[in-house]
């Protein structure tokens, strides 16, 4: 066989690796267009689900209408997009995830394709978790702490306030005072959005520390033991991440350390689970030996340094 005839051999494989890479691409992709086309046309009952928690903080604090505004053309417009985006990745990942695993599952052995599908089916179920308990807890605790320093009666609330009998019923002015400056709260759309999105970002991603851990320990990257090792180093790490991706409150940031470190406890468990049935599956196929038996090469070492 000629050089020329080995190469081209050789490419064929290739070749046929990037068709079905293309192939997947491509329908991972239109899922991902399909996504954000659907989740658009629902995208405004979104963002009021996600703006919620600011809804909730105002009308605690004596907003008897919250309002929030946008200050250009189109800004509106790009937050429903940006909504569309989110929610668009999420709509389309079963697709997108399908794709990869068809991808990838062709070069695994059936132990490893055993391995890997539990965390890709795990991945998002703890990253609906981490979004859920970051819009529905920290949001809420967040945003009474944000709003809580100011005079958060918006403008609608200040104009009520100061209606004159004189005046038609439906007719309002603003209320003069005589010294000092009302701090009033006027919310944009994308910032109010902006924070929220982050929380649910950060915690999400937080979440998936049990299942990046535990999939190392199943590849033997990492121990049990030895992660148990360095714990007063992820304590400083994780303290850093909370003051990172948190606003600067010290109960937000509580609350994350918190959640991350009871996390990194469960890896650790999870991952002691993992090592205990390899070692069980070792010892079951005569791989694994209890006792510790002196090896007769190392024996006869320790006896020349000895004389």
């Amino acid at each position: 066989m000629s050089q020329s005839e080995e190469i081209e051999d050789s490419s064929a494989p290739l070749i046929e690796h990037l068709a079905e890479l293309r192939t997947r691409l491509i329908r991972a992709v239109g899922a991902f267009i399909v996504g954000i086309v659907l989740a658009f046309t629902v995208a405004e009952p979104i963002l009021q689900f996600l703006l919620g928690p600011i809804e909730a903080t105002l009308r605690e604090l004596g907003d008897p209408s919250p309002t929030l505004q946008y200050t250009s053309p189109q800004e509106y417009l790009f937050t429903l997009f940006r909504i569309s985006m989110v929610f668009g990745f999420a709509l389309s990942f079963p697709v997108i995830g399908f794709q990869l695993w068809r991808f990838v599952a062709p070069g695994l052995y059936k132990s490893e394709k055993n391995a890997f599908l539990p965390f890709l089916i795990a991945s998002p179920v703890m990253f609906m978790l981490g979004a859920s308990f970051a819009h529905f807890v920290v949001t809420p605790l967040a945003m009474a702490f944000f709003l809580g320093f100011a005079d958060v009666s918006s403008i609608f609330a200040n104009l009520l306030s100061g209606t004159v009998n004189e005046l038609p019923t439906e007719a309002a002015v603003v209320p003069e005072t005589a010294e000092g400056v009302r701090i009033t709260f006027f919310g944009k759309v994308n910032e109010s959005l902006d924070i929220t999105l982050k929380f649910i970002m950060a915690f999400g991603l937080c979440f998936q520390l049990p299942v990046l851990l535990t999939l190392m320990g199943k590849a033997g990257l990492v121990s049990a033991e030895g992660l148990g090792s360095v714990r007063k180093y992820a304590v400083v790490a994780i303290l850093v991440l909370a003051a990172l991706v948190t606003p600067p409150d010290v109960i937000t940031q509580l609350i994350l350390f918190t959640v991350v470190y009871g996390l990194y406890e469960i890896s650790i468990f999870l991952v002691g689970r993992v090592e205990k049935k390899r070692e069980e599956k070792l010892r079951a196929e005569g791989y694994y030996d209890d006792e510790d038996e002196e090896d007769p090469l190392m024996a006869e070492f320790d006896k020349d340094d000895d004389k």
